[in-house]
This record gives structure tokens, C-alpha cells and sequence, in this order.
């Protein structure tokens, strides 16, 4: 094993009720390399990071963690019972770390200033920080995020990849990300896995998004690419530099 490897599948099989969910699974995760995970719904996803969180144990094949693994989780989301008072910083105590720690874990994903506020009112961004905060408070190697920018506008999801790469250059740590974005998500990856049960292809964005196994899954639109030289109202529309509607114009993230 070398010392970039944190963890490594390999011919990994899971079945439920005699339906096959992951079909010989062979993967590695380096340390400082970005990895996204992409596929229809009900392509095992869910499956796959619970074995690889160890929640689940596959049917055969074997799953090889390096000897100092330490995993970081941002589940999609998260319930919190609104009649409870609890802040920010408290919601973060929950995992047993120090108050030093959880105020430095919210500034580093900027949102420090929010330590105090009632986690029920945090808009969708900042519940979203909070959540990658609380991930890697025990400082990682291996940070594991679950539709990272689930619930955020355009403009706060770029925000949060650029985030996601500057947090796993300095924890120095392998990224696993589950995304279903495909027009964004691709400017913040190192590499691709495109599942759909088996692993139809991998490797690098430019190359997935070539590979007809991915467009055959989602199709020729999903090659397109989004250069922002533009803002958007809370609509969609597209605004010039000063932020005015520009009549006519509008542009699709879906």
C-alpha cells in the first residue's frame, strides 16, 4: 500500500432480497485527490458509501482501509426538531469535541460569526457549512460528503466546491463526493466515477464526459459546461455585471 491510499475496494458485491445493487466494485482513494461519485437514482450510491463507511458489509469482494483511516461524513441532510434550542456551536459540541475546536471548524468553512445563532434559523448555505464543519472537526483524512450543495442557490454551490478543494488541500485529505450536478460539479472533481450498479467509467471529467457509457445514462446535454461571466436573480434570469435583468435571457442548471 502506498502512502497516498487511504482506501482501496476491490470486486466488491452487495445484494438485497436477491437484487443486485453493487456489482464487482474496485476503486481507490487517494489522499489529496477529489473523487465524485455520479449516477442515476437507484444506482447504489447509498450503498457504496455505507460500506465504505463501514455502516455495511459487502456480500464478497474486500474493502482495504489504510492503517491511520480517519473519516469525516456531511450526511445531505440533516432533521433537527425546530423546538430545540440549540446553536450552532452546541450542535457541533454533539460530537464530543471542545468549544475551541468547533469555533475553529466554523471559521474555517466561514461561517464563525454564526456560532451563537440558533441552528434553525441558518439559511440553506450555512446549514450546509455547518454540516462540512461538523466533518471535519476531528481534522480527517478522508472526508466523505453526501450531496455537499444540497439545497444551495448556484452561486453558494460554486462557493462551497472552491471550498471543498482549499479544505482538502489543507487537512491534506481524499474527498468523496456524491453529486447528482453535473454542469458544476465536473470544474471541481480530480476524478469521476460514474455508477449505475457496476462502475460504467471513470477517469478524469473530460474523459467521463466523453465515455458513451456516461452519455448514454445522461445523454448529450450533460457535457455541457457553465462559464459564469454573469450573476442570476433568485429566478434564474441572467443579470449583467451590475446586476440588471437582461430581458430574455435565462439560463438551465438542471
Amino acid at each position: 500500500m502506498t502512502n497516498s491510499r487511504l482506501m482501496a475496494l476491490e470486486r466488491v458485491n452487495k445484494s438485497f432480497l436477491g437484487q443486485h445493487v453493487l456489482q464487482n466494485i474496485s476503486l481507490q482513494l487517494n489522499r489529496g485527490e477529489i473523487t465524485t461519485l455520479i449516477g442515476p437514482n437507484g444506482a447504489g450510491k447509498s450503498t457504496l458509501v455505507r460500506i465504505i463507511l463501514g455502516l455495511l458489509t459487502p456480500d464478497s469482494g474486500s474493502v482495504i482501509p489504510a492503517a491511520n483511516l480517519n473519516i469525516g461524513y456531511m450526511p445531505q441532510k440533516l432533521n433537527i426538531d425546530p423546538t430545540l434550542p440549540i446553536s450552532t456551536c452546541r450542535f457541533l459540541q454533539l460530537a464530543n469535541t471542545s468549544h475551541r475546536a468547533c469555533h475553529g471548524a466554523l471559521d474555517s468553512v466561514g461561517i464563525g460569526h454564526l456560532a451563537a445563532t440558533p441552528v434553525q434559523k441558518l439559511s440553506g448555505g450555512e446549514m450546509q457549512r455547518a454540516l462540512l464543519a461538523r466533518a471535519i472537526l476531528r481534522k480527517p483524512n478522508l472526508l466523505v460528503l453526501d450531496e455537499p450543495v444540497q439545497g444551495v442557490d448556484v452561486n453558494g454551490q460554486n462557493a462551497l466546491y472552491k471550498m471543498i478543494g482549499e479544505l482538502s488541500k489543507n487537512l491534506d485529505c481524499a474527498v468523496l463526493m456524491v453529486s447528482h450536478d453535473l454542469h458544476i460539479v465536473m470544474s471541481a472533481t480530480d476524478q469521476v466515477i460514474c455508477l449505475n450498479h457496476h462502475i460504467c467509467c471513470h477517469g478524469r471529467p473530460e474523459q467521463v464526459t466523453q465515455d458513451p457509457a456516461y452519455l448514454d445514462i445522461f445523454g448529450q446535454t450533460a457535457i455541457y459546461a457553465h462559464h459564469h461571466d454573469h450573476q442570476h436573480s433568485v429566478h434564474g434570469e441572467v443579470l449583467d455585471a451590475d446586476g440588471v435583468h437582461q430581458h430574455g435571457e435565462s439560463c438551465d442548471h438542471d
